[in-house]
């Protein structure tokens, strides 16, 4: 069996701790696909890297 890498695994209220954004949006984002996630019975993980690669990409474009 393959290892996996080290992958740690935020719930959505973590999410939206560290975003500083509701839970609503943060599950809004999964919903749309902007933040990938893996539901596990109800609830959703988001892998940590996301929500990294989600805070440095740019939220507008401004000019």
């Amino acid at each position: 069996m393959p290892e996996m890498p080290d992958v740690r695994f935020l719930t959505v209220a973590e999410v939206a701790e560290i975003m500083r954004v509701s839970k609503m949006t943060v599950y809004r984002l999964v919903h749309s696909g902007e933040l990938p996630a893996v539901r596990f019975g109800r609830s959703y993980r988001v892998p940590e890297s996301a929500v990294t690669a989600a805070l440095q990409r740019p939220i507008a474009d401004v000019g």
